[in-house]
């Protein structure tokens, strides 16, 4: 049967819940998970983990691939002239991007990046506007295919520069989708486009009418931003679409008071719309314990890896984790355990992702390395790691090795 079926095993692998395990994959899959043998002499072929514990391929549920400088030419960081402004931003990157590498490589470099740390499902937002029209999107569509071996990429028609702002966007919007793009993206809609409604009607006509998911990116802070947030929790609801919604950055959900955040959090639950949060440093940003808590899907992603809107960014989700632990206050075991949730199986869920898991039956897509339990390895974040994709070595120690 092994001369048939592609046939892997994988010996003496720690489980997140501490027993050792040997597993098996066939056909890119987990066939079977048991109790390590430790048998005297191993099955030819076999690989002995050794001990190493053995996670699910990260999740990044947000980055940005058309816009990364990484394995390019140093971009001094360009300070807003008043304060953050997300249009003051914009513009600074289409001057940085007039001077950089072309598209394909620094996607291929930030790409790279984030497999080689362990990330096999990405979500990235491509720029659509009246100046770049669907440059972008055609480029990282040829990207994406290129690596559709390595990683599975979510892409979402992304407006930067606004919707009823930016004349001629709605119609590329729709292009976008008809190319390939998953996902319809949007952009602050009252500061932004300065219209609510006329924004939401775009945005959701557009998923409705390609059957395509939505991820919005938000900024606006305090009550201006809640009520965003009610608006599209309300016609994902209206929809039944809540599923398929996640609003990235919500700065708002940090930046209210307890009772407004309980009945957010509650709203935010019955809709079914996820929230992504990068934990960015200078921002307030969704209290991830007490929207968990209501049942609200938190999920993590890079965002901007050494781009023009921060120098930040490695591309290591188990670090994002830690980032987010950190900046939440999480200090005892359940609580780092819930942060390495955010960028996988939280993750997952809001990504929509077939087959996730080390469970049989799964894609056997997954991480090795050198930690004792899930805590000590968001704490460590241990570089020292050999990522798998359907059980098939493609990356040791932050470098792709297929």
């Amino acid at each position: 049967m092994d001369c048939i079926v592609n046939r892997t095993r994988f010996l003496n692998a720690k489980l997140a819940d501490g027993t050792l395990a040997d597993l098996t994959v066939a056909a890119g899959r987990f066939s079977a998970i048991a109790p390590a043998a430790n048998t005297a002499t191993p099955p030819a072929g076999a690989i002995d983990l050794a001990g190493q514990l053995v996670l699910p391929a990260f999740v990044e549920g947000h980055i940005h691939l058309d816009t990364s400088f990484y394995g390019d030419a140093w971009r001094p960081h360009i300070p807003c002239t008043n304060g953050f402004d997300v249009r003051e931003r914009v513009a600074f990157q289409m001057r940085n991007l007039e001077q950089a590498a072309p598209m394909a490589e620094r996607a291929k470099n930030q790409l790279e990046l984030c497999v080689g740390n362990g990330s096999l499902a990405m979500r990235s937002h491509v720029m659509v506007d009246a100046d770049v029209g669907l440059k972008h999107v055609e480029t990282i569509l040829a990207v994406r295919e290129k690596y559709r071996d390595l990683v599975d990429v979510q892409l979402v028609a992304f407006p930067q520069s606004g919707i009823l702002s930016s004349p001629g966007t709605a119609e590329l919007l729709d292009e976008a989708l008809k190319l390939g793009c998953d996902l319809i993206g949007g952009l602050d809609p009252a500061s932004f486009d300065r219209d609510v409604d006329g924004h939401l009607d775009v945005v959701f006509g557009l998923a409705e009418r390609h059957g395509a998911g939505i991820d919005i990116h938000l900024h606006d802070g305090g009550t201006l931003g809640l009520f965003e947030i009610e608006e599209i929790a309300a016609r994902a609801k209206a929809l039944g679409i809540g599923g398929k919604v996640a609003i990235s950055h919500a700065y708002a959900l940090g930046d209210i008071s307890p009772d407004a955040l309980a009945k957010a959090g509650e709203m935010l639950a019955a809709s079914g719309v996820a929230i992504m949060t990068n934990a960015p440093g200078n921002h307030p940003f969704p209290p991830v314990a007490a929207l968990r808590k209501a049942g609200v899907t938190v999920f993590a992603g890079s965002d901007n890896i050494r781009d023009s809107w921060w120098p930040y960014g490695d591309g290591d989700m188990l670090n994002r984790a830690n980032m987010i632990g950190y900046r939440s206050g999480f200090y005892e075991d359940w609580e780092l355990e819930s942060a390495h949730d955010l960028a996988s199986h939280a993750g997952a869920k809001a990504l929509g992702l077939e087959g996730y898991g080390i469970a049989v039956g799964a894609k056997a897509d997954f991480v090795a390395l050198k930690a004792e339990h899930v805590p000590e390895a968001v704490v460590a974040v241990p570089k020292e790691r050999t990522v798998y994709r359907a059980g098939r070595e493609v990356a040791r120690q932050g470098r792709m090795t297929r």
